[in-house]
């Protein structure tokens, strides 16, 4: 009888990321980036953080205290329908100009965060789910 309610559990999980949109599901990843993140010395400044019509996913702080822009991406495989390409696909050479000029927008208006013996970076942060939990997490630092 357990089997058959945790089958329709999991049934239930995979039709709702089924449906689920890109956007929740860019969310998840984001939230599982900052908890990676945290537990690895750094310090989150701001979200989702707006530079007219780009976004900083996430905007950092290492301990070293390196000013740190990440873009997230984040994959969601099915085990039913498995995916050939991985979140780093999804970089675009367009989306990373994109940063840039968000990032240094950022900073000439935020000239007191950056700290000229450690200075900034961008970074990318891929996160593979699969049916909704975490698989793989890969940090590219300075891209």
């Amino acid at each position: 009888m357990f089997s058959v309610k945790h089958n329709f559990n999991s049934r239930l999980l995979l039709i709702k990321l089924l449906i689920m949109g890109n956007s929740e599901i860019g969310k998840i990843g984001e939230n599982i980036a900052c908890k990676y993140l945290l537990n690895n010395k750094y310090l989150i400044l701001a979200r989702n953080h707006k530079e007219r019509f780009d976004e900083i996913d996430i905007i950092a702080r290492h301990s070293n205290g390196t000013l740190v822009f990440c873009e997230v991406k984040t994959l969601n495989n099915s085990g039913h329908f498995p995916s050939q390409f991985m979140p780093e696909d999804n970089l675009s050479p367009m989306k990373l100009r994109r940063m840039i000029r968000a990032s240094s927008v950022f900073l000439a208006r935020h000239t007191g965060l950056i700290r000229e013996e450690s200075g900034w970076r961008i970074d990318l942060i891929a996160v593979v789910l699969e049916d909704g939990k975490l698989i793989d997490l890969r940090h590219y630092e300075n891209i």
